[in-house]
């Protein structure tokens, strides 16, 4: 077995770690402390507080204009991809929960990106399959239901430009992607590693940021 180098995260390193990132300005602060709030149960699907100043650095280095993002919940790391586009660039946002949403969009207006920022409520494969077949994406960040993963990959990489990226969230799955016995979204992501890794028309980086992010590239 290989030998890890990873240091184990204790509340004090990840403080840390997250002083040591671009601080979330207030609006950002506001929308992660307020979902916490309202929505206790389900705020483990907010992006990781260090991932937003991390897609907001890919979004500059690929120097993308164009934007997908699958999974929206209340809208932190699409706020923190808008803030990065240039004044042009345009960001769709796939969701299906108005609710969610709402607090997302009541962010963008405040921190001035609404008008670059498509929110489209409805099943993502619908949205993706409505957009233009020919390469026009800069970068995707995917993080919703995991069973959609592939479909979603699929629809995604005909669509990519070449040297596009695709950033894809909970790739480990709270330690049980490795499992051959997993079930349910566990399985799902396993399949989903696997099929990432088969695609040639890709070139791809697991790392173990937060709960796990595949950074893959158009060859």
């Amino acid at each position: 077995m290989a030998e890890s180098k990873s240091t184990p995260i204790t509340p004090e390193l990840y403080d840390y770690v997250l002083a040591h990132n671009p601080p979330l300005d207030t609006v950002q602060r506001g929308l992660v402390d307020l979902t916490h709030e309202r929505f206790p149960d389900a705020a483990g699907m907010q992006s990781a507080e260090e991932q937003g100043p991390l897609l907001a650095f890919l979004v500059r280095l690929t120097g993308a204009r164009h934007v997908v993002e699958v999974g929206t919940f209340t809208g932190f790391s699409t706020l923190s991809m808008a803030r990065a586009l240039p004044a042009d660039g345009t960001l769709v946002a796939c969701d299906v929960s108005e609710e969610w949403t709402a607090y997302g969009r009541e962010a963008w207006a405040k921190a001035g990106v609404a008008d670059r920022i498509d929110l489209r409520i409805a099943p993502a494969l619908e949205t993706l399959r409505a957009m233009p077949p020919e390469p026009h994406i800069d970068l995707a960040y995917v993080d919703a239901d995991k069973g959609g993963y592939i479909s979603y990959w699929e629809e995604l990489v005909p669509r990519l430009r070449d040297g596009g990226v695709i950033v894809a969230d909970n790739v480990l799955f709270h330690g049980k992607a490795p499992d051959p016995a997993a079930t349910g979204s566990a399985a799902a992501i396993r399949a989903f590693n696997e099929h990432v890794r088969a695609d040639g028309r890709m070139e791809s980086v697991m790392l173990t940021v937060a709960d796990g992010l595949t950074v893959a590239r158009k060859r």
